[in-house]
Formats: structure tokens, C-alpha cells, sequence
């Protein structure tokens, strides 16, 4: 019977978070310790060494991130056996002047004061010599879950927009909702014009001058940073940013598999809300797109075509394993004395209505042709209506909470 090898035994160990492996410097290792780290980061792809630090050294005038590496390492492997004192001091440095690093301190001492000592200075995991691969890897894993767990907090929140047939007011909607996050809301919002050809948002939004698109943004994931993001995007007066459709016709493009996902996946890193403006209808990219959407707002009229279409397209995303709690119906240019009432258009539908946004087709109009969404309407019920919306998704946690806080304090400064 042969022995199961840890190193091997970890590197297939499931529950590890995916992606890029956690960079890691050492900081005054044993050889042997150091020996054991090198052949677990050879074996397994869920690190990677930085660089391996010889002293204790971290003079008082030199920056945390000049000695340990700029950006800052996910992990630092601290060794206490050396010097006990100087290992605290630099566990505390780091772990003032790097606080996204965990720091791992590594000793042959188990006494609990000792252990106690190393997490007072910092250290988030305490490892005994000889270092045990298994216990290195679950403590890897930890600190990866949390990365994991900060990024998809981070993450902005994407909600696609889609016409039940042409003419619905997608685009509209997107653009004064988009609009409404942005300046009334003062949050992070980019709308993404994703008509292949003849698209409007940047009309509608009067930025009718620009070079790039979206799909050309697609085609260039090879070079995608923040600066070239940054030069596709287009900024409007009220906060809000925008990635244009080609301005007419596009030949056909065939991307490259994942490009689409990969700049959406960038996008929602630099912003707190992303509106996709769709056309109507559905192919398999703009599906692969909706399945990383946090809601898909099937946005109809009181028409019996559309209504149809309606039941088609979330019958179309369930059989494609889109949950059903993430199809919202959104009924545009509501009447309440419409000929087709809000209880039939439940029923046909088969779910509740989740967004109902009145007609007043003239003020729109006024708004397309100025450009301005939140100025030509601001006074009326539609402006007032997505506001509503954009404060029902916008709104910032903790918000009502410190209103009420403020309300207690005028309340006893009153008395």
C-alpha cells in the first residue's frame, strides 16, 4: 500500500477558491520551514511566492510596502522563532500599514501565552513547526474565502434591460433610471448600450460624439485596464457614465469565448450599479450576459403582442436555467383606465407586475430630445416614479439609520 502524498493530497483539495493564487513573502523562515513552503507552492496552485525576507529589518522611516512589496501581499508567513520581539513589531507594522495582508505567524513554541502574544500583534493564524502542508492549505483557504467574499461585495449590481418587441421604452428607461442612480442617488452607475448596430442611449443622453463602442472594448480584453476603460467611456452631466453602441451598421463580430464575460466582470469592479440595455430579442451572447446579471427586467407594454412576448422570453431564460426570482416584469407607459387592466395582465403573464412606470408620453419626449433625464422631467410623475425606483435599489446601507440618529440627536438638543 503506497502513502498518500499531503503535498499532492492538498493541491486536489476541494473548497479552495478559484482564480488567481495568493501572493505570499516570508519573513525570516528556517531552511527547513522554507524548504517545506517552496515544494507546497511547487505542488499547489493556490499560492504564489512573492519573495522570502532574511531579517527582522523595518526601519522606522521606511514605508511597510517598500520591505514587503507594493501591492501588498495576500499573506505573509512570519517566523517567531528568530526573535520573538522583533517578530511582534513587524507583525504590528504590517498589520497597520497593510491591513488587507493576514499574517501568519509560524513557530516551534505552543505555550498559549506565546500564541495569544502573536495574535495580540496581528497574526490571524498561528502554525507549529514542522510546517504541515494540510494545515498551511486550510489556513490558505481561509484567508482565500474571505478575498472571495470581499470581491462579490464589491461587486457592482448588473441588471439587464430587454424589450419584450421593439418600441417598449427600453432605452428610455435605462437611461433616466441610470440618470436617477447617479445624480439623485450619488451612486456609481455606467449604462452599456449592447444593440449591435443603431443604438440610442448616447442620443438619447446628447453624447453624440465619440469614437469607440462597446464591442470595439470587447475585442481589445488583451489590453483592458482602468486607463482604457476609461477612454470609452462617456460622461454625462448628471454623474452618469456610458459605453455607446456602434453609431449605424457593424459587420458581424465574432469575439473571443469569455471576452464579454471577462470586460463585464472588470466593469463591476469600478462601479456600484451596471445597466445593460438589450435589444430585443435573444442570442446566445446576450444570454451568456444574462446569466451574470443580478436581475433581467423584461420591460413590456399593455399590448397583447408584447404580453405574448413576455411569456415567451421568461419561459425561454427558466428552460435556460436562469432562476425565475430574477426575471422582473416591468410595465411601461401604465394607464390605470388602460384597456387591458393590471389584473389581466397578471394573470396572462402568470407573475406580479414588479415595476410600473406611467405614461406621460410628451414629457418623455421633451427629455429624448434635450438630452437631459433628469431635467426636462423633474417635476413629473415619470422623473418622480424613477426615482422612486432608483432610491428603492440605491439606497445606501446604513442610510436610514444615521436620518434616524440625526432625528435623536436634534430631538435631544431640542429639549
Amino acid at each position: 500500500m503506497t502513502s498518500k502524498n499531503p503535498l499532492q493530497a492538498s493541491s486536489s483539495r476541494e473548497g479552495i477558491p478559484p482564480g488567481e493564487p495568493l501572493s505570499l513573502v516570508s519573513i525570516c523562515l528556517d531552511k527547513d520551514t522554507w524548504g517545506i513552503l517552496k515544494l507546497f507552492a511547487d505542488s499547489t496552485p493556490v499560492v504564489r511566492l512573492q519573495k522570502h525576507l532574511g531579517d527582522y529589518r523595518l526601519d522606522d522611516h521606511e514605508s511597510v510596502l517598500e520591505w514587503v512589496g507594493d501591492p501588498a501581499p495576500d499573506i505573509c508567513l512570519l517566523d517567531f522563532d528568530g526573535d520573538r520581539r522583533s517578530a511582534a513589531m513587524v507583525a504590528e507594522r504590517i498589520h497597520a500599514d497593510a491591513p488587507d495582508s493576514a499574517i501568519f505567524a509560524v513557530s516551534s513554541q505552543s505555550q498559549p501565552d506565546l500564541i495569544i502574544q502573536a495574535m495580540r500583534s496581528g497574526c490571524s493564524e498561528y502554525l507549529l513547526k514542522p510546517l504541515d502542508p494540510e494545515q498551511l492549505l486550510n489556513a490558505v483557504a481561509r484567508v482565500g474565502g474571505r478575498r472571495r467574499e470581499k470581491k462579490e461585495s464589491d461587486r457592482g449590481q448588473m441588471s439587464a434591460f430587454i424589450g419584450a418587441k421593439g418600441g417598449c421604452g427600453v432605452t428610455t428607461l435605462v437611461t433616466q433610471l441610470g440618470a436617477s442612480l447617479a445624480g439623485y442617488c450619488s451612486r456609481k452607475t455606467l449604462v452599456v448600450d449592447l444593440h449591435p448596430d443603431f443604438g440610442d442611449a448616447a442620443l438619447y443622453l446628447g453624447l453624440t460624439k465619440y469614437r469607440y463602442h462597446f464591442f470595439e472594448l470587447v475585442e481589445n480584453t488583451d489590453r483592458l485596464d482602468a486607463d482604457l476603460l476609461q477612454s470609452f467611456v462617456l460622461h454625462h452631466s448628471s454623474g452618469l457614465d456610458l459605453i455607446p453602441a456602434p453609431h449605424g451598421t457593424e459587420p458581424a463580430r465574432r469575439t473571443a469565448p469569455g471576452a464579454l464575460n471577462h470586460v463585464i466582470e472588470f466593469v463591476r469592479s469600478r462601479y456600484e450599479f451596471i445597466l445593460v440595455d438589450l435589444p430585443p430579442g435573444l442570442n446566445d451572447e446576450n444570454l451568456d450576459l444574462l446569466r451574470h446579471c443580478d436581475q433581467v427586467n423584461v420591460v413590456t407594454v399593455a399590448e397583447v403582442s408584447a404580453l405574448r412576448n413576455v411569456v415567451r422570453q421568461t419561459d425561454y431564460l427558466t428552460r435556460k436555467h436562469i432562476a425565475a426570482e430574477r426575471i422582473k416584469v416591468v410595465l411601461n407607459r401604465h394607464q390605470k383606465r388602460a384597456l387591458i387592466t393590471e389584473a389581466q395582465i397578471e394573470k396572462s403573464i402568470g407573475q406580479k407586475i414588479f415595476w410600473k412606470v406611467p405614461n406621460q408620453y410628451v414629457h418623455v419626449v421633451k427629455t429624448i430630445s434635450g438630452g437631459d433625464p433628469t431635467g426636462q422631467v423633474s417635476t413629473s410623475d415619470v422623473a418622480k416614479n424613477l426615482q422612486d425606483w432608483a432610491a428603492a435599489i440605491g439606497k445606501k446601507a446604513g442610510a436610514e439609520e444615521k436620518k434616524k440618529e440625526g432625528r435623536r440627536m436634534l430631538t435631544f438638543w431640542n429639549r
